[in-house]
């Protein structure tokens, strides 16, 4: 993937993180900037997880340990990104909203998982 489809990636997990933040109790980012840094926190979160715990802990998984791993994974971002906070509830929350919104505007590398 070219540097731009990067930064077209990180622009819709960003609105996606807005809107999450508009609809989900316990779980809000400030503003664009914060949700473009949150967006690239959660990445290297994410695929720091994968490489300890390998692919199966994915949240692309779409297993019950996925969706609790996204979930840590947004808890924790939020201790690292100003701007950003999620209660325990609303990172279990986002997490299934984001799931949601991820299978009809997918926002990661999917394309390129598939053709390993």
């Amino acid at each position: 993937m070219n540097v731009l489809g990067h930064i077209v990636r990180f622009i819709v997990s960003a609105l996606v993180l807005l809107f999450v933040g508009h609809i989900v109790p316990g779980f809000r980012v400030m503003g664009f900037w914060h949700a473009i840094l949150a967006a690239i926190v959660i990445t290297l979160l994410g695929m720091a997880m994968e490489a300890i715990f390998g692919r199966r802990i994915s949240p692309y998984g779409r297993g019950i340990i996925g969706f609790i791993c996204g979930a840590v994974v947004i808890y924790v971002a939020q201790l690292l990104v100003p701007g950003m906070h999620a209660s325990i509830l609303g990172a279990l929350l986002a997490s299934l909203v984001i799931g949601i919104i991820d299978l009809f505007v997918p926002t990661s590398l999917r394309g390129s998982r598939h053709e390993e």
